[in-house]
Order: structure tokens, then C-alpha cells, then sequence
């Protein structure tokens, strides 16, 4: 029976322990990003419903106030509706915006560039720039959501105008 004794290279220092944090945040960055644009895609289903419901009664005979409430509300939640389009819309480095790392820049590139740039370690850059994208999308999303409750109190106010 012979002894075997295994041995292991050596990582370099400090290699392995930031190899699971940087990992660990590209993938909840990019899980932010995505339950940012799946909570955008609710909510801009949720205002295209008020709003197809506000153009089926834009006819209906109701007091004048109440109808003025309505247009104000209804407008309102168009503002809601490119807030949330703003928060889906891809950003592909185009309108002035700089895209510096992922898939935009990698289609620039020539095979033997792209070889090398997918050669280097860029977790950096891609949790900075997925950072920046998702708290963008999230500031968006919250003026999106509150000015949809603004919509909602408008509706409100209008529904009692058209009660009283």
C-alpha cells in the first residue's frame, strides 16, 4: 500500500475570499435590476388599466369638477407611465450616456479585443456600473409610485365630486 499525499497550489493571497464577495455582488446587483424592471412592468400594467378605465368613462355625464379631477388625474398617470417606461428602457450606451463595461461595449469589439477584455478581471466595474443602473432604475421606480398615489388621491377627490 503506498501513501499518496496530495498537495494543493496555493491561491494567492486574499484571492479566494474577494472572489466570493465580488461574485456575490454582480449577482445581487443584477437580481436588483431585475426585481426593479418586474416591479415596473406590474406597475405599468396596473396605470394602462386606470388608464384604458378613466378613457371608458371620459364620456359619461358627470359634474364638471369632477370630470376636470379626472383629465388632471388621468394626465397624472401618463407622467406615472413614462416615469415607468424610463425605468425599462435598456441603457446601451447611446444618447450620451457612457456605457464603459458588458454586452454594449463587447459588441464594439473586435474578437481579438474582446478576447483580452474578457481576459481581465472586470467585477469592479460591473458591480459600479450595475450599481449605478439599479439605484437609477429604484429613483425612478419611487417617483414613479408616488406620483401614481398622487393619481390615486385625484381620483379619489373626483369619485366624492361625483357622489356629492
Amino acid at each position: 500500500m503506498t501513501d499518496r499525499m496530495t498537495t494543493t497550489t496555493p491561491t494567492p493571497a486574499g484571492t479566494e475570499a474577494t472572489d466570493r464577495p465580488l461574485d456575490h455582488a454582480c449577482t445581487t446587483v443584477a437580481g436588483e435590476i431585475a426585481r426593479c424592471d418586474s416591479k415596473a412592468s406590474l406597475l405599468l400594467a396596473f396605470d394602462g388599466a386606470v388608464l384604458a378605465g378613466l378613457t371608458s368613462i371620459a364620456d359619461k355625464d358627470l359634474p364638471p369638477i369632477s370630470k376636470a379631477i379626472g383629465a388632471a388625474a388621468a394626465a397624472t398617470f401618463v407622467v406615472a407611465a413614462v416615469l415607468l417606461l424610463l425605468v425599462v428602457r435598456p441603457n446601451l450606451g447611446s444618447r450620451g450616456r457612457v456605457v464603459r463595461e458588458g454586452f454594449p461595449v463587447w459588441a464594439r469589439l473586435g474578437e481579438d479585443a474582446l478576447r483580452a477584455s474578457l481576459s481581465e478581471d472586470m467585477r469592479l466595474a460591473r458591480i459600479k456600473a450595475l450599481s449605478t443602473i439599479a439605484v437609477s432604475k429604484y429613483e425612478r421606480l419611487a417617483r414613479a409610485v408616488d406620483v401614481i398615489l398622487a393619481a390615486l388621491a385625484l381620483l379619489t377627490v373626483a369619485a366624492i365630486g361625483a357622489l356629492a
